[in-house]
């Protein structure tokens, strides 16, 4: 992808994402991680009630980027670059920036922890599980029917086959089970933010 159609696509996401949320002194980036149907968007739109964010679903993004998604390396590889420019320039701005994506390899999450230094942002990492026959029971009702806040279109054999990939995160990060009480790590996660 050469660098005009980047910087197109950068603007185009960003114009898709409203009124932000007023700068902070010093930014912050949250990485959500987990696989598929582990509550990664739930947790996030909690989060965001608590404390305004910019939140970056890659699901919705991908689909405004792409008019019609294949999830191919290529259109991924697109999608992250430019999700990448979109976290650098909001960071920059002073925008508290939550990215909900899958997120499961470390050297992929390196990207964003390097994004983070360079902009001068706090990283806030949370990881997002669930017992493994309720991120089941989660995929197939999603299947059967999907909510109007979901974008997500991974299935039970998406989260099989990424399951086999995901690699611990090696820096201090947050655990939540979306199957249980979350309020407790929101409200964490909440003061992290506020430098509590």
């Amino acid at each position: 992808m050469d660098q005009r159609q980047a910087l197109r696509d950068t603007d185009h996401l960003i114009a898709g994402l409203g009124i932000l949320p007023d700068p902070l002194a010093r930014p912050v980036l949250i990485v959500v991680s987990g696989l598929p149907g582990t509550g990664k968007s739930f947790f996030s739109r909690s989060l965001a009630r608590q404390f305004p964010l910019v939140i970056l679903e890659t699901d919705l993004l991908r689909q405004r980027l792409v008019a019609r998604p294949t999830h191919s390396t290529e259109e991924s590889q697109r999608l992250f670059a430019v999700v990448h420019l979109v976290i650098e320039r909001l960071l920059r701005g002073g925008a508290p920036v939550l990215l909900d994506a899958t997120n499961l390899v470390e050297r992929h999450r390196e990207i964003l922890y390097h994004l983070a230094e360079q902009t001068g942002a706090k990283l806030i990492l949370v990881q997002t599980r669930a017992p493994r026959e309720v991120a089941m029971q989660r995929l197939r009702a999603r299947a059967e029917q999907p909510a109007p806040q979901d974008h997500s279109t991974a299935g039970v054999e998406v989260y099989q086959r990424m399951r086999l990939v995901a690699e611990p995160i090696r820096r201090r990060h947050y655990v939540v089970d979306t199957s249980k009480d979350i309020s407790p790590t929101v409200a964490r996660v909440v003061r992290a933010i506020s430098g509590g």
